[in-house]
């Protein structure tokens, strides 16, 4: 529940001007004794009382500075995997990112990455069909594999 910048205001005043303890301002305003510390630490450290912006991303902008270098990595060598990527990126910018960082980072900027042997040379591999004598040797249990006959 948000409360009010002017209950804010009222409590932050009350410790700030007035002297009062933050417990006491609580007790005075009817808010929670953490919630009185929260907002007289942040008007302390920022000199505002409305709260600070919820969620969002935090953590990407230290990816994001390499933008450019990873787009234009993309466009020069669409067929780069994620790993290889990462490889590039530690001998050439110096910064280290996990595989699942790099492929958010490709999917916010809608570049995706498809499997396709055929474009590397490699041949399709089928799994050979079962066959009877296959699906009862998997049926049959541990015990009966190792008994002689």
């Amino acid at each position: 529940m948000a409360l009010s910048d002017d209950l804010r205001e009222r409590v932050v005043r009350a410790v700030v001007d007035d002297g009062m303890s933050r417990n006491g301002a609580a007790k005075r305003f009817g808010v929670g004794i953490a919630s009185a510390v929260r907002w007289v630490a942040r008007f302390k450290a920022t000199g505002e009382i409305s709260p600070s912006p919820m969620g969002g991303d935090r953590r990407s902008q230290r990816i994001e500075a390499h933008r450019d270098y990873l787009l234009g990595l993309n466009r020069r060598q669409p067929d780069l995997t994620l790993l290889e990527i990462q490889e590039r990126l530690i001998a050439n910018c110096g910064e280290r990112f996990a595989v699942s960082v790099l492929w958010r980072f490709f999917d916010r900027h809608e570049i995706t990455f498809k499997k396709n042997g055929a474009r590397r040379g490699a041949t399709t591999r089928r799994r050979p069909k079962s066959t009877p004598a296959m699906v009862r040797g998997a049926a049959r249990s541990r015990s009966d594999k190792t008994r002689f006959h």
